[in-house]
């Protein structure tokens, strides 16, 4: 299971994913699940979650065409919009898992193969764009009504941040909302797991403003995973008791 979620702020785009795979609890494996490709006019980062075949295998791709983008047409580093970089994005996605569909179909039992991406970045002289792309290459943008988007293990992690978001808020408090939205789920799912990556485009800039990786032992990722646990033992425990025996007598 994967867990990946970004978010936009007045000042650009925070972006964090974890790093786990499994095929079972016998077999887990770290793979980086976010990626980033920059030029002197823009910056496109994208993050994945499903099938792991799948997903490198359109990484794969959008790594080779950028490469040589002048002999392996089209390359998102020549898309003129960000528009156009989510429309090429989920247009190999949805070929991608056809091809492997197709190569399974017929077999008794076979796999169904799925996988979705979030895609964010900004062009030179336009704003800065999240979009997130299903399975079947269709997309949707964020918006003031929608300011963040999350694929993979996301129940767990999404009310923290409907509470905790404000799109003023700084690059520092944005990292540090999804780091509890993260630790939330990886504490109610084993299939999420560490390390984890963090990537922030700030409006107008072509490089990142901080990208880092955050091991378990990271001792400022432990400090906020057990405030935050006692912030909520606190918090519970301050609320209004209550009494069976008022209960049933407004019952009477």
């Amino acid at each position: 299971m994967t867990y990946c979620v970004g978010m936009m702020l007045e000042k650009g785009i925070v972006m964090m994913s974890d790093t786990r795979t499994n095929s079972g609890v016998d077999n887990i494996s770290v793979f980086r699940k976010m990626f980033q490709w920059s030029d002197t006019d823009r910056i496109i980062a994208v993050m994945t979650a499903g099938n792991l075949a799948t997903t490198q295998a359109v990484v794969s791709k959008l790594e080779e065409r950028n490469k040589a983008p002048e002999d392996r047409e089209p390359s998102i580093l020549k898309c003129t919009t960000m528009f156009q970089v989510a429309n090429l994005v989920g247009e190999l996605l949805r070929v991608t898992i056809e091809e492997r569909q197709m190569s399974v179909d017929g077999q008794a039992g076979g796999p169904r193969f799925s996988a979705s991406l979030i895609v964010a970045g900004q062009i030179a002289g336009m704003e800065p764009r999240l979009f997130l792309i299903y399975p079947e290459g269709n997309f949707i943008e964020a918006s003031a009504d929608t300011p963040f988007f999350q694929i993979g293990e996301t129940k767990y992690g999404r009310p923290i941040i409907i509470r905790g978001y404000d799109r003023t808020m700084s690059f520092e408090d944005g990292v540090k909302l999804l780091m509890v939205s993260m630790d939330s789920t990886l504490a109610a799912n084993l299939s999420v797991g560490m390390p984890l990556d963090v990537l922030v485009l700030e409006r107008d800039r072509f490089d990142p403003l901080h990208e880092r990786r955050i091991m378990a032992s990271d001792p400022y990722f432990q400090e906020i995973s057990s405030s935050w646990s006692d912030a909520l033992r606190t918090a519970f425990h301050s609320l209004p008791d209550y009494s069976f025996t008022d209960r049933d007598e407004s019952a009477g």
